[in-house]
């Protein structure tokens, strides 16, 4: 079983920037994707970005398009999401998750079916 740990929230102010991480217990295997979701209060969680294995495909939600970035340490069981140009109606508790996929260039579903989540950490923005 694979657990999953994000790090990096924090307070920041409207337009400043944050990177998250999450790090997994174990390898993650070829035939998964990894992903960033979110969860404002009073909000449903939300999909903001994925990744597969390789790294080869990536996909974000339209709202962050520019403005996040997500990449991968496979070697060091390490996901990282960059977020810059913060708004402050980004505040939310961002969640990693890891999903079976069909191959190492496969991402995962964006409807937030993944196996395995991570706790999550509080982002806060400031306005």
């Amino acid at each position: 079983q694979v657990q999953l740990v994000e790090s990096g929230g924090g307070l920041v102010q409207a337009g400043g920037s944050l990177r998250l991480s999450c790090a997994a217990s174990t390898r993650i295997s070829s035939n998964y994707g990894m992903g960033w979701f979110r969860q404002a209060p009073g909000k449903e969680r939300e999909f903001v970005a994925r990744i597969s294995f390789t790294g080869s495909n990536t996909d974000y939600a339209d709202f962050v398009k520019g403005r996040f970035t997500i990449s991968e340490e496979n070697t060091k069981n390490l996901l990282y999401l960059q977020m810059n140009s913060l708004k402050p109606e980004e505040a939310a508790v961002y969640y990693c998750a890891t999903d079976s996929v069909l191959d190492s260039d496969s991402i995962m579903s964006p409807y937030q079916s993944g196996d395995y989540w991570g706790q999550g950490t509080q982002v806060t923005v400031s306005s």
